[in-house]
């Protein structure tokens, strides 16, 4: 015996009672309406969620993929062959129309021996005017001026020192001097005593007249040194 099929508005009304809640419900009709509008939402907000990681390809752009660079490089390279090719083209019609000789002399001016000796007098004439321009330059400094500034200098350093230079200078003379003198007097001693043996008459005039000059020479001396403790020393005039 053969069921008899329902229509269709009949099965739809009827499918809420096939449905199975998850959760006691009082209507099965109104749970499984509210459970299928959940299922819709999450459905709707899984579609239009956003990936974490970015998988999407890279944008392009138009000039890589023109690549306008190579075009201009591969139209220069053609013209400059279309050139060449012209330019090739005129010198076959030229061959063609002429006898077809090759122009291959080269014009140059050949450097006499004459030019080179009037370039060599040319150098030196101007090394010598140089020269003389360096001759005749004067110099910026006086060595004259810097030799009276030295010696106003050591007036200077002459004055303000403990022990002046001057004075020690000339007491050292001095006693060299007297060194002299005495090693003198001491060598006319002994050649007194040798020559007193053969006459005894002109050894003593000798001596005595020697002892004299000895007596004005430590005089002469003592005077001078005298003199120069008693002399002030003068003050160099500096010019400001």
């Amino acid at each position: 015996m053969e069921i008899p099929e329902q229509p269709q508005s009949e099965r739809a009304v009827m499918q809420h009672r096939a449905y199975q809640p998850l959760q006691p419900a009082g209507n099965k009709y109104l749970q499984q309406k509210w459970d299928k509008a959940s299922y819709d939402l999450h459905r709707r907000k899984v579609e239009s969620a956003k990936a974490v990681v970015n998988t999407s390809p890279p944008k392009t752009y138009g000039h890589l993929a023109l690549k306008l660079k190579k075009q201009q490089l591969e139209e220069e390279w053609t013209r400059k062959i279309e050139r060449e090719n012209d330019m090739l083209m005129e010198k076959i019609a030229h061959i063609m129309r002429t006898t077809g000789a090759v122009d291959n002399k080269m014009y140059y001016d050949r450097k006499s021996t004459k030019k080179r000796q009037q370039e060599l007098l040319r150098i030196t004439k101007e090394n010598e005017r140089i020269l003389s321009r360096v001759s005749q330059c004067r110099p910026h400094y006086n060595v004259q001026s810097w030799h009276e500034d030295w010696l106003k200098t050591l007036k200077m350093m002459d004055r303000i020192t403990r022990y002046p230079q001057r004075r020690a200078n000339y007491q050292k003379g001095q006693y060299q001097g007297q060194e002299m003198l005495s090693r003198r007097s001491t060598g006319c001693d002994e050649e007194e005593k040798i020559s007193s043996d053969a006459s005894n008459h002109t050894n003593g005039k000798a001596t005595s007249e020697e002892n004299e000059k000895s007596r004005d020479t430590e005089e002469t001396a003592s005077e001078t040194q005298q003199d120069i403790d008693t002399q002030p020393f003068s003050e160099p005039d500096v010019e400001e």
